[in-house]
């Protein structure tokens, strides 16, 4: 038998829900190659499987499930001390096929990288690298940033770094910290709230910094000067520092762009409302119109998060921060503006009737938002945007209620995407295992209403060897039978037979 189909059932095995432990261990051996990491890092595992990677001598079978995102956090918590410091970043920068939603890390895992004296044995990396993948990972969740100014190790204080949202008892408590090392830190990070400091040390931050700076630092009057006499003063617009004499300036810069950014600003003067609602660019008399919802920085920048973005949008799906109050997404949800009720859509926290409304709103991009950010969105919604949406299609299969039978109407569809999908669904009447793309054959190959005999076939078609593989109905013995032949050389081919026939797929 071919190496080609080798690879194909070993890869099938890995990702087959009803194989057990002792199968998944054998896929840890060296020579199931790129499978047994497949099975590490891509789909739930039992607690025997984590246990038995937890300790693999191999640094990349313990990657590998580092970087899992299907795996309780909790349990990959000897990882954060890994003789590895590549086993360690791998944890700290999250999966490596990033979803739109990250699983934030436990505490504990936060508090051993965070107060690491090393990056590892092997001296890949270091424990500053290590801290920095972490921080653009999206792993440290909102009320641990929250907690590190005030943590009893001094350690963690030192790391807390959002100076900007720090409440002023906080900033001034690590200014006069009892250790010598967190006060130096908080002074090195107090100059963002300091127009002065904020100006001399612009020059020498990275130009792709400096809109960062510029959108969010207290900054003075020369460097606002100098911002309108380069042409960089489009942070301005959404900096809450900004003088309300500069945003009056701004409200009437010849840019459309700019004007359209502070359109919607919470600050912003009646007067200046008024004068942007009979703009000439329809951008700027839109958010204008907004008004007055954006009344806290918080609505402000809920709002941003949606305007403009297309029904495409694929940002990230963050945890909410500081937010504004239901009832101000309730009377979202009720605005006659499209932009609004995309607001309220993404939020989700909305109760279930405002839901069911939302579902079907004449807007496409309300009830793409809300199948995307709500837990409680229909499941017919969630396959109607898999099904008109391709690129939302990653996303939702992600998400518990996304709906995996009733698509035999979907079985003959233009797009392979959906046929595979319908494919797999254990109702239909027929697997298409002869479909004449090779998603839809492996996809059918995995449906589980096929039988054992119907497998044997399928497990010598490249078409379909990987599905079948996977099928939930393959025989625990077979799985071992084809692990001896991959692993081992054993002489135990599959039992060639016809392929399945229609009746078979009813069984």
């Amino acid at each position: 038998m071919s190496d080609s189909l080798h690879e194909l059932w070993l890869r099938g095995i890995a990702l087959n829900p009803a194989a057990p432990s002792d199968v998944l261990i054998r896929l840890m051996d060296q020579a199931a190659g790129e499978a047994g990491l497949l099975m590490c890092e891509g789909r739930d595992l039992p607690d025997a499987v984590i246990d038995a990677a937890l300790r693999h001598p191999a640094s990349g079978i313990r990657r590998a499930l580092a970087r899992n995102r299907h795996v309780d956090p909790s349990r990959l918590a000897p990882l954060a001390t890994d003789p590895s410091g590549i086993v360690r970043a791998g944890l700290a920068g999250g999966p490596h096929y990033r979803t739109r939603w990250v699983r934030p890390l436990p505490d504990d895992i936060l508090v051993a990288f965070l107060t690491a004296q090393d990056g590892g044995e092997d001296g890949m990396v270091t424990e500053g690298e290590i801290v920095q993948s972490l921080e653009f990972s999206r792993q440290i969740p909102l009320s641990f940033q929250r907690s590190m100014a005030e943590h009893q190790d001094p350690r963690i204080r030192i790391h807390a770094t959002a100076w900007r949202v720090l409440t002023p008892a906080q900033r001034e408590a690590l200014l006069d910290d009892p250790d010598p090392a967190v006060r130096e830190a908080a002074q090195r990070r107090s100059w963002e709230l300091d127009p002065q400091a904020v100006e001399a040390k612009l020059p020498f931050i990275g130009s792709h910094s400096k809109p960062s700076v510029l959108g969010t630092c207290a900054l003075s009057p020369a460097l606002i000067e100098q911002c309108f006499a380069d042409g960089t003063v489009n942070p301005l617009t959404w900096n809450r520092h900004t003088p309300a004499d500069t945003v009056t300036r701004l409200a009437r810069h010849p840019e459309a762009k700019v004007r359209k950014r502070v359109a919607a600003r919470p600050d912003l003067a009646p007067e200046l409302v008024t004068e942007l609602r009979e703009d000439p660019d329809e951008g700027v008399r839109l958010r204008a119109r907004l008004h007055p919802f954006p009344r806290t920085w918080a609505e402000y920048w809920a709002i941003d998060g949606v305007i403009g973005y297309g029904p495409d949008c694929l940002c990230p799906i963050t945890e909410p921060g500081p937010e504004p109050s239901p009832h101000w997404f309730a009377a979202c949800a009720t605005s006659e503006e499209p932009v609004l009720r995309r607001v309220a859509a993404t939020w989700p926290g909305l109760p279930a009737e405002i839901v069911e409304t939302l579902a079907q709103d004449d807007d496409e991009e309300v009830r793409i938002r809300l199948a995307c950010h709500h837990p409680l969105a229909p499941p017919h919604l969630l396959l109607d945007v898999f099904v008109t949406r391709p690129a939302h299609r990653p996303h939702l299969l992600t998400l518990p209620a996304f709906p995996r039978t009733g698509l035999t109407h979907l079985i003959g569809h233009a797009d392979p995407a959906v046929r595979a999908l319908a494919a797999a669904d254990p109702t239909v009447p027929v697997a298409p295992v002869d479909d004449s793309d090779e998603s839809v054959c492996r996809a059918a190959a995995a449906n589980p209403s096929l039988t054992p005999g119907d497998l044997e076939s399928l497990l010598t078609d490249p078409r379909t060897a990987e599905g079948a593989a996977a099928n939930p109905s393959l025989p625990v013995p077979r799985m071992h039978a084809l692990l001896d032949r991959c692993l081992n050389g054993a002489a135990t081919p599959p039992t060639k037979t016809e392929r399945p026939s229609a009746a078979a797929g009813q069984s």
